[in-house]
């Protein structure tokens, strides 16, 4: 939503004769409001737009099937061959949406969440009439790299940014911006001027260093490997991506549009990267800061915003102000993978097994015997019965992941950018790493992640850093959905060990890095690693793999780790719900502004079970549709009615959310049923069992 009211206001400061201009969403107050006022009828223009535009040859159809392929054919002439083609024409875009009016600005703007961003934007020729060069894959790989020497690198040490990305973003054929999106830190905020220059001054670094071959020829490999590897994808988003490619590319490359970069041009890649240029740059600083400070306001979604001039002199001044920081090329990739073939399984396991235990750790495996693909999947939960007895451990817990990925990120982005994805997190009994990707370099990766966990230390900088952003995070929690929260507040009730956000908030700014130190080593001092690995890897090498993590962890003379207590061996405990008893839960909406009220409606169902499990799907699929028609439909009880699946540590259940700006949670149908029932908060017994019974949760706008 934060993107969309951004793109909004891109929007808005653009030529008001183009489509670019025009607001993209719709509700009562703009489908029927504004145009009545104006004399328009938004059915008769409907109509008109039907009659102009809806051709079938202005179409394009996949059909995703296991059928053959004369019967698919017959299956779309029977259903399609109504459709009538009255020759119409493409629609063409008039040209630029920015002329000279919209560029050299610098707009500050009022965010709805806390934090501060910087989106810098230029119009560029669109890529997509030189697809096979990947002129904004390469610029966009090398200004939003995050290795040794980047602009992010030394944003990052400096202690000035949170996050950057780059590369294209809205794109036609007939035109395109180029975006830079960087998340800066309240010290950030205040050396605005010093960024951009930072960031103009990479951009000076490419343009002086000439394009690379073989940083493009690295790239190259590095889309092919994942265009052959690709993983499965929702055959809803593969189809919608083929007939969108057959609008665009010629009929060879529709499976791959603009995916593979195969043609290294120069020329192309500096004509855009020369367009990056002081003279047509529009940047947008959001800040909560500027409440108060700006003159105007964004007629769809009523974003406050002031906007003034800069011109490219003034850019040229920050660029020479800026520090001098040593921003050079990205190094070679050593973890673009070489070695790509298939291992032979002696085993075929149709089910993960349990492949070794020890009193440190339990191994899980299941080798590849479907996909033959070259990728594993590695999954380490670290159960650290430290880490989770209080919203202050907690919170601990989640800024000791947080540094670690911090830590990782010079080193490990590389591996990102190879195909090789990791990431570490907080779980409800300690935390977890995971690693998904081409197995060649895998163990690398991994044995650098489980260093980095035993030489774990405390930078003061970074630890600002990461709380500064930590606050931002838990502040923004009520600027959630109101049915999000709803599912939130769901784990406080259900779970035995799960605590409020308000209370973390109010815990997390009194913590120092001190008490990180402290902490750290409290938290590994037990654990016990229960440990999956599956894909493309042997059974050997999956046991060497655990054996060099009990190394690590707790081997040597002074071990980082001890085996659990019995008596700490965690058992997570899910409130049972009392059979045909009904409890309802209400609270008022956190965020004033927000007119949504939201209903969850939890049926607890049964422990889990194969069987259970695979019924209890099949019922939600089949009433998935008719629950959104009735609700939705209807009743029109709300703009968001879903039928969802729960599973709370393995006790499985179903949600029915809605969520509505035009009806109170008391006034829906489903809570009459819970109104002649028992209002109370459920009781926590030592576990759960099959039940039938409901949970309301409702939240109400204020």
């Amino acid at each position: 939503m934060h993107f969309v009211i951004n793109l909004t206001l891109q929007k808005h400061l653009s030529l008001e004769s183009h489509p670019f201009h025009n607001f993209s969403t719709g509700n009562w107050d703009t489908l029927y409001v504004r145009p009545k006022a104006k004399g328009v009828d938004t059915r008769q223009e409907l109509l008109k737009f039907y009659e102009d535009k809806y051709s079938a040859n202005l179409m394009h159809l996949v059909v995703y099937s296991k059928e053959s392929l004369d019967k698919i054919q017959c299956l779309v002439e029977d259903k399609f061959q109504e459709i009538q083609n009255s020759d119409r024409s493409h629609f063409q875009f008039p040209g630029q949406p920015c002329t000279s009016e919209h560029l050299q600005i610098l707009v500050r703007a009022v965010p709805v969440k806390q934090g501060h961003k910087l989106r810098i934007v230029w119009p560029i020729t669109p890529s997509i009439l030189h697809y096979k060069d990947g002129p904004c894959k390469y610029l966009g790989h090398l200004i939003g790299h995050k290795g040794e020497g980047s602009l992010f690198y030394v944003l990052k040490r400096l202690g000035w940014a949170t996050g950057l990305s780059a590369g294209e973003g809205v794109c036609t054929s007939e035109f395109s911006f180029f975006k830079v999106v960087i998340g800066l830190t309240d010290a950030g905020q205040d050396r605005m001027q010093d960024v951009i220059g930072l960031l103009f001054r990479y951009i000076q670094l490419l343009q002086e260093s000439g394009v690379c071959k073989w940083i493009f020829d690295e790239l190259s490999a590095i889309c092919e490997t994942g265009f052959h590897y690709k993983d499965r994808i929702s055959p809803m988003y593969y189809v919608l991506n083929i007939s969108s490619n057959m609008q665009r590319y010629p009929e060879k490359d529709w499976l791959v549009g603009s995916s593979l970069p195969s043609d290294f041009n120069p020329t192309t890649i500096q004509k855009i990267l020369n367009e990056l240029s002081p003279e047509s740059v529009r940047s947008f600083w959001e800040s909560k800061k500027f409440e108060g400070l700006t003159d105007k306001v964004e007629p769809w979604y009523g974003t406050a915003y002031s906007i003034e001039k800069v011109s490219p002199s003034t850019i040229q001044a920050w660029m020479s102000s800026a520090p001098n920081e040593n921003l050079h090329l990205p190094a070679p990739n050593v973890f673009i993978p070489t070695d790509l073939s298939i291992k032979n399984a002696q085993e075929k396991i149709k089910l993960p097994v349990s492949l070794r235990k020890s009193s440190y750790s339990k191994l899980w495996y299941k080798p590849d015997t479907v996909f033959f693909t070259p990728k594993a999947y590695v999954k380490i939960n670290f159960d650290c019965p430290h880490a989770i007895n209080s919203s202050e451990t907690e919170v601990l817990t989640d800024l000791f992941t947080r540094l670690l990925m911090d830590y990782l990120n010079e080193y490990a982005y590389y591996a990102r950018v190879a195909g090789l994805r990791y990431h570490v997190r907080c779980t409800d009994s300690g935390f977890q790493v995971t690693l998904v990707g081409y197995n060649h370099k895998l163990r690398i990766l991994l044995e650098t992640i489980v260093d980095k966990i035993a030489k774990f230390e405390v930078k003061p900088d970074r630890f600002s850093v990461i709380k500064e952003m930590a606050i931002k995070d838990y502040q923004n929690w009520k600027f959630q959905q109101p049915y999000e929260q709803a599912k939130d507040y769901f784990s406080l009730i259900l779970e035995d060990q799960s605590w409020p956000w308000m209370e973390q908030l109010e815990v997390l700014p009194c913590l120092n890095a001190e008490d990180l130190a402290k902490f750290a080593p409290i938290m590994l001092s037990r654990a016990f690693l229960e440990c999956y690995i599956a894909g493309n890897i042997v059974h050997e090498e999956a046991v060497s793999m655990i054996h060099h993590v009990e190394d690590v962890f707790f081997k040597g003379s002074n071990p980082i780790c001890q085996p659990l207590f019995p008596s700490q061996i965690l058992r997570n405990r899910v409130v049972k719900l009392g059979k045909g008893m009904n409890y309802c839960y209400s609270k008022e909406g956190l965020n004033p502004s927000d007119e949504n009220s939201a209903l969850v409606h939890y049926i607890q169902v049964h422990r889990d079970d194969f069987k259970l499990n695979v019924k209890l799907q099949l019922v939600a699929f089949i009433a998935e549709q008719a629950a959104f028609h009735q609700l939705r439909s209807v009743e029109q009880l709300g703009y968001i009615t879903l039928l969802r699946l729960r599973n709370d540590s393995g006790i499985h259940g179903l949600q029915f959310i809605i969520q509505s700006t035009v009806k109170d949670p008391g006034l829906m149908k489903l809570v009459q049923h819970a109104a002649n029932s028992t209002t109370c908060r459920p009781r926590r017994p030592s576990h759960a069992g099959a039940a039938d019974a409901s949970l309301f949760c409702l939240f109400c706008n204020s």
